[in-house]
């Protein structure tokens, strides 16, 4: 039943829906009381059930809930702890269907192929799952065999996941703070990668060139012949993973410079390839006998383009020269600024972060004093529809998961210090006339040259003085905003109790209900009309404003 298309799609909107609902009670029955601990009870509530319907059904509920672990901007943290090891909850498949998929990829038997094979797997994954054997030729290979009907399945969940992304964006305020359009574009872009294993084996033969000639650093080998959209074979490398403490003390590796070598390792993808492991968790890279560090499954894989490195420089160079329009225009360029942002107001909290930073003021304020000044500019940026774009999502995690790693293996490693020769390599190359940029370095000197700067303490009150008038009058706005939306939404109860009653007309041929019916479902359409265009020109007013 799990693998029909309408149930699928039926379960996951239900859900969808159940679980707006939910929030919506939550946030209006909290209107003038914020209960914060029965809200993260509500949303671990929620996040149980999105992990044991995702468990369930497999699909995209378990590829959308790793791929929403990387966005911070979308989901709570406490959704984001419950969710975090779907990828390790997936069941297996079993060998008949393996066995089947190898032999219609290879158009013969897989035994004129593999001399052995193990029938069990040794992993499991949503997408697909990996088995050990030897080819014919000798060699030790993992092949990794696509789950069968994936593809069907996940068409149909994206079907739901449209009407999903639909109801959020007609009926909830969420659309008018996510680019709803283009992160179902990206989260689709995302995984129908994962699903041709023709685009893995073209990354890993990437990074396996990029490799070739650094000592201490290993790719597999890929086996181009036998690999297809379906079966990725690669060469199999022995090794424990590399947070496996025991195996590192027992083989007597270094931790600490096994630390440092990855740290060098990853910055390099990082920096300087354009192209990085965007999935580096510990599964994922390995530790050999003779202290080597293996990458392996480059199924997902995240890029830097070359327009993204130029903005990127110009946010740096607009923070060194106090150029904050130029930041906030790169933000704008790098996709983090949706169309309806309060650029100004941005500028100005980023201005104030940088100064309060460089002037080192939080230092002699008193607790409660930086505590304050911190939570008004979080609040004024929390107040902007601001996104991470994927790419720059998948960094933030990729980072993360490293970062966690190189604590495992040293919990005293000075991160800033051992990246600081790396950094400044890549610094000295995108701008080479500047032999000894250092960014924190100009950052003081600039400061400490202007002498007209005002205090930045003084400051901040005209500043939090003018946001506070700007959220008085957004707050006038949201009150409208909130009364079109409701009215969008009873005017969709009052569509869907109309085909309701016509369905019961027509079912018992009850001719005295199908006129009332067709009237009240004509006018809870004209109702969502009239809103939407309201609602449109609501916004399209206050975009004009912030331009």
């Amino acid at each position: 039943m799990k693998y029909h298309s309408l149930y699928r799609i039926v379960v996951i909107v239900w859900m969808s829906v159940k679980l707006f609902i939910q929030l919506e009670h939550f946030r209006r029955k909290s209107k003038h009381s914020w209960d914060q601990e029965r809200w993260q009870k509500l949303l671990k509530k929620q996040a149980r059930e999105y992990k044991e319907k995702a468990i369930r059904l497999e699909g995209l509920l378990v590829k959308l809930g790793q791929f929403l672990s990387t966005r911070a901007d979308i989901l709570p943290k406490v959704f984001l702890e419950e969710i975090e090891d779907l990828v390790d909850r997936v069941p297996s498949f079993s060998w008949e269907k393996a066995k089947k998929t190898l032999q219609e990829e290879w158009s013969s038997d897989y035994k004129d192929v593999i001399d052995h094979l193990s029938e069990r797997p040794v992993a499991s994954a949503s997408i697909g799952q990996v088995y050990r054997a030897t080819l014919k030729s000798g060699e030790d290979v993992a092949i990794k065999i696509r789950r069968p009907n994936i593809r069907k399945i996940i068409r149909a969940d994206f079907q739901a996941l449209r009407i999903v992304f639909w109801l959020m964006d007609t009926f909830t305020s969420y659309g008018k703070q996510l680019d709803l359009s283009r992160l179902y574009d990206e989260v689709r872009s995302v995984i129908e990668d994962e699903l041709d294993f023709k685009k893995e084996l073209k990354n890993g033969l990437h990074f396996q060139e990029r490799y070739k000639d650094s000592p201490g650093y290993r790719v597999p080998n890929y086996v181009s012949e036998w690999s297809t959209k379906k079966v990725l074979v690669m060469e199999w490398m022995e090794g424990a993973r590399i947070t496996n403490l025991s195996y590192i003390d027992e083989k007597g590796i270094n931790r600490q410079e096994l630390a440092r070598k990855l740290l060098k390792g990853y910055l390099d993808q990082l920096l300087q390839e354009g192209q990085f492991h965007a999935d580096p968790h510990s599964g994922n890279i390995l530790i050999q006998e003779d202290s080597t560090v293996v990458f392996i499954d480059f199924g997902m894989v995240g890029h830097i383009e070359a327009r993204d490195a130029l903005s990127i420089r110009k946010l740096i160079t607009g923070i060194v020269l106090s150029q904050y329009r130029d930041v906030t225009d790169a933000l704008e360029e790098l996709r983090f600024l949706l169309p309806n942002s309060d650029k100004r107001q941005i500028e100005k909290a980023i201005q104030t972060l940088v100064t309060l930073f460089v002037e080192q003021d939080l230092t002699m304020m008193d607790e409660d004093t930086a505590d304050q000044v911190l939570t008004e500019v979080q609040t004024l940026v929390n107040k902007q529809p601001i996104q991470l774009p994927s790419e720059f999502a998948f960094l933030g995690r990729a980072i993360s998961t490293i970062v966690g790693i190189l604590y495992t293996l040293d919990p005293e490693i000075d991160l800033i210090e051992e990246g600081k020769p790396i950094v400044q390599e890549w610094i000295n190359r995108e701008e080479s006339a500047n032999k000894h940029y250092d960014p924190k370095k100009i950052l003081k000197q600039l400061y400490a040259r202007i002498t007209s700067i005002e205090n930045p303490l003084d400051r901040l009150s005209d500043e939090f003085n003018q946001h506070r008038k700007w959220e008085e009058s957004m707050k006038q706005r949201e009150v409208k905003a909130k009364s079109i939306l409701w009215n969008k939404h009873y005017g969709f109860i009052l569509f869907c109790l109309s085909l309701i009653g016509y369905f019961i007309s027509q079912a018992f041929e009850i001719l005295s209900l199908l006129l009332p019916t067709l009237i009240i479902g004509g006018i809870s359409l004209l109702v969502i009309l009239l809103a939407g265009t309201f609602e449109k020109r609501l916004w399209r007013k206050r975009s004009s404003e912030h331009e």
